[in-house]
């Protein structure tokens, strides 16, 4: 297992603190996590990006997405059949599983759709006003009695 000291780092930034905990949480969890199904993450533009997920033999009905908080929960839980099919050989997998992602501040769900098989889920960045950069003007002093500072 690899370990970092971002000690320097928290010399020239203020608020990410949990940073490193973050860093040391995907080391621990990379080496245990699943491979199934397999997944695409694109980034559609600067505030917009898609999950693809591989769901083939799944229904909608099978399928379920959850936020809570910031994790993002994918689960297939497949329905028994009572048919028994004598398979000669099964490549396709329907095995129940459960794929967590760790979503940014402001990103939230804008939609999900099944098409060929594909999980398609659409992710926006959407960041409050309040929290977008803004240009703070400054005030030159005139007079030596003014205050610079004024609410």
């Amino acid at each position: 297992m690899r370990h970092f000291d971002f000690t320097p780092l928290y010399k020239t930034t203020v608020g990410f603190d949990r940073l490193a905990s973050l860093f040391d949480e995907l080391s621990v969890n990379e080496s245990n996590s699943p491979t199934y199904p397999p997944y695409n993450i694109e980034r559609i533009n600067d505030d917009e990006y898609r999950i693809s997920m591989a769901v083939a033999g799944f229904t909608d009905d099978e399928l379920n997405i959850e936020i809570e908080g910031n994790a993002l929960s994918i689960s297939g839980q497949k329905v028994a059949k009572d048919e028994e099919i004598e398979y000669l050989h099964r490549g396709i997998a329907t095995r129940n599983f459960e794929r967590k992602f760790e979503l940014d501040d402001y990103v939230v769900v804008s939609g999900a759709g099944l098409e060929n098989g594909l999980l398609h889920i659409a992710l926006k960045r959407e960041v409050p006003e309040a929290k977008k950069p803004r240009s703070i003007p400054i005030k030159v002093q005139d007079k030596k009695d003014e205050k610079l500072i004024t609410a």
